[in-house]
Parts: structure tokens; C-alpha cells; sequence
């Protein structure tokens, strides 16, 4: 009866606290309790879900998909492309050497004309008169010099026979050799009007092609004008003027020393076959704002494709690459201290520092731990981690780098 009465003595008087209590919390704070009891009801089975028992088993990481290509041998032309220009190897601006009124031209715009051929007539006339002038002093003088070298011969007798003094054979004797001098210079003049009548007719001082006319006839010319009659430009041959880095100049002068240095000139033409022509000249420096040296190929133009200013692409042959592990440009990549190559083994990509030994622009000629045979990654590098698995996406058909031979 005892251990009856205390329990149910305990147990009224824990009833009796807790009502205490309850009554004793106010409704606010009940609310608060409850709010934080719901989030931490919520934060459990976010925890659960995500990190618990709950959690989805994470998938495995898929290989990435790469496209790769053969890495081949191959012999490898170094070839550098520029742009160069065609030059004239002669241009000459025709003006007259003396002043007369233009009578007529001898040729039409634009056509070839030999060096000696007949370009312009000036009038004549006042030259043809000058030169009958000066011929006629000419045999004036002649006459009077033979009077007076008579006159000597006669004095000199005279003196020897006492018959004359010596101040008349002297003077007899000046005379003589002043006419000498007279008819020497009328001589001179004679040459000189020959000259200018010849140069009523300007001629062709080259070979080549006449521009337009810039002075038409019925004009008075002075003689050796600034203003140009007509100006003839030689175009055969013709040079091509193009320039390339100095970092090639070691290879250009050994090229020269084993054997000349050839220009190929690429026109896009429907033959597509380039020009050839032999570089001749190297300049003497080095450019200080371009880092350039200059060279210039002769082509002879006998069907004169090319006109003097025109722009055009040249390739010259530097060196020939024997043997060389040529892949495509796409399968090289810039690290931050070397260029490397992803090579795919056993599933894998595997990174190969490598040195780039000539660039083709498709292709490119490389140095390292590559060997041909070995398959390259050409696209999806991006997604490649080394040494983890790639898979080759699509069929490649065993594609090869192609090299220029």
C-alpha cells in the first residue's frame, strides 16, 4: 500500500509541475520553439537525402570524345610566303632636248616600242636653218684660211730674200693660225646644229611599253622640261621585289652558296602553275622598322603577265626537311613554356612536349617523342586530362597529315 500511494504521489506531483510550467510559458515563446523545431526537423532530412543513406550514387566520369589523326614521315619542303611587288627594270620619262613647237607622235598609247624608234617630230625648220648658217660660216672661214696660209708661204719667201720684214711674215703668220682656230670652231658649230636637228625627232632611249601622252602635238615644248612627253616603262624582263624575316637570312645565304635561291610566283590563275624565277639580289642591310631583308627575282615576262606595281604571292624554298614527323597544325598545342601533342595509347592521352620545325599552314613538321604511326589528337583537347582515358569520337578513317614533298 506504501509503494502504491508514493507512485501516485510522483506521479500527480510531475503532473502538477508541468501544468505549472505550461501555464507558466507564454504563447509567443511556444511559437518560437515550434518554428525551430520544424527547421531542424527539415534540415534533417535535407541531410538524409543528400549526404545520408538517401544520397544517388554519383555516375562515373565519361571518357571525352576526341578526334585524332596518324602522325606520318615525311620529306618536308621550309618554305616561306610573302607578298611582293613587280617592278620595272627601266622607266624613263621621255623629254625633249630642245624647245620647237611638237609637230606629231609616231606611236598610239600603250604600245611596245624598241629602243631607236621613233616617238615624237618637233618642227624642224628653225634647226635646219641654224645648221645652214654654221655651214656657210664654216666655208667662209675655210676660204679665208687658205687665203691666208698663202699669205704665210709668200711672206716667209719674201723674208728670206730680204725683201720683207719680219713683222710681216709674223703677222702673216697669226692670221693663218687664227683662221685654223675659226674654221675649228665653226666645225663645232656645224656638229652642234647637226645635233639639234637631229633632236627634232625623239626617239626610244629603251625597250618597253609607252604610257599616255601627256603633251599632245601643236604644243611648244621647252627643252628638257619637268613635264614629261611620255614615259616608257620596260616590261621584259621585270623584276619582283619581295622581302623576308631575318630570321631566315642563315638559311637564304647557304641556300645561295649550295646552288641559287628560285621565286615561285603564285598568279591564282586557272593554269595553277606558279612562275619561276631566279633571285639575284639580296639586299645590303636589314630593315630597322620591319626586321626585313629585301630580295628581288628576274622574270624574263615574254607573255608580260605581269605589270610593274602589281602585288603578288611568292614562295621561296629555304630547305628540304628529309624524314620529318609531319601532323596536322590542329593537333599542336601552345603551353605556357612549349608546344605539345596529345598522343593516344592504349585508351589514353599521353602529353609530348615537342619543337616545331616548320610551320605549312595545314601542317606542321615536328621534333620530340613522336614517332610515325602514332595517332594525335587533332580535336577535343580542351576536355583531355593526361594520362586519363579519351574516347575517339567518330570514324576517321586512319586520317594521315598530308606534308608538301
Amino acid at each position: 500500500m506504501n509503494i502504491r500511494f508514493s507512485n501516485a504521489f510522483d506521479s500527480a506531483t510531475a503532473t502538477g509541475s508541468k501544468a505549472r510550467f505550461a501555464s507558466g510559458v507564454s504563447p509567443r515563446l511556444r511559437l518560437i520553439a515550434s518554428l525551430a523545431g520544424v527547421v531542424l526537423l527539415v534540415a534533417a532530412v535535407w541531410i538524409l537525402l543528400n549526404g545520408g543513406l538517401f544520397a544517388p550514387a554519383e555516375k562515373p566520369r565519361a571518357a571525352p570524345p576526341v578526334k585524332v589523326a596518324v602522325a606520318v614521315n615525311s620529306n618536308v619542303t621550309v618554305t616561306e610566303r610573302t607578298i611582293g611587288t613587280v617592278i620595272a627594270n627601266a622607266t624613263v620619262q621621255v623629254t625633249a632636248r630642245v624647245e620647237g613647237q611638237l609637230m606629231s607622235a609616231a606611236f598610239k598609247e600603250g604600245d611596245l616600242v624598241h629602243k631607236g624608234d621613233l616617238l615624237f617630230r618637233l618642227d624642224p625648220r628653225p634647226f635646219e636653218a641654224a645648221l645652214q648658217q654654221a655651214q656657210a660660216q664654216l666655208a667662209k672661214d675655210q676660204a679665208m684660211l687658205t687665203s691666208a696660209q698663202n699669205d704665210r708661204k709668200r711672206y716667209e719667201t719674201l723674208f728670206k730674200a730680204g725683201a720683207s720684214s719680219s713683222q710681216q711674215r709674223d703677222q702673216a703668220d697669226a692670221n693663218a693660225k687664227g683662221l685654223v682656230a675659226s674654221v675649228a670652231a665653226d666645225r663645232a658649230a656645224v656638229r652642234m646644229a647637226q645635233l639639234n636637228v637631229s633632236y627634232t625627232q625623239i626617239r626610244s632611249p629603251i625597250d618597253g611599253k609607252t604610257g599616255p601622252i601627256l603633251i599632245q602635238p601643236g604644243n611648244m615644248i621647252a627643252a628638257n622640261g619637268t613635264a614629261p612627253l611620255v614615259t616608257v616603262t620596260q616590261i621584259r624582263p621585270v623584276k619582283v621585289s619581295f622581302s623576308l624575316p631575318q630570321s631566315d637570312l642563315p638559311r637564304i645565304q647557304d641556300r645561295q652558296q649550295a646552288g641559287g635561291l628560285t621565286a615561285a610566283i603564285d598568279l591564282h590563275d586557272q593554269s595553277g602553275k606558279p612562275l619561276i624565277a631566279d633571285v639575284d639580289f639580296t639586299g645590303n642591310a636589314v630593315s630597322n622598322t620591319t626586321g626585313t631583308i629585301e630580295l628581288r627575282a628576274t622574270y624574263a615576262n615574254q607573255d608580260m603577265r605581269l605589270v610593274p606595281g602589281q602585288l603578288i604571292d611568292v614562295s621561296v624554298a629555304l630547305n628540304n626537311l628529309a624524314n620529318a614527323i609531319v601532323v596536322p597544325r590542329e593537333a599542336v598545342n601552345i603551353g605556357p613554356d612549349n608546344r605539345y601533342v596529345y598522343v593516344v595509347k592504349d585508351g589514353k592521352a599521353d602529353m609530348r612536349i615537342v619543337k616545331v620545325l616548320f610551320d605549312a599552314g595545314a601542317t606542321m613538321a615536328i621534333e620530340g617523342d613522336v614517332k610515325a604511326g602514332d595517332m594525335v589528337v587533332t580535336d577535343g583537347q580542351l576536355r583531355v586530362l593526361p594520362g586519363k582515358p579519351v574516347s575517339i569520337a567518330g570514324d576517321n578513317g586512319g586520317g594521315h597529315a598530308s606534308a608538301k614533298k
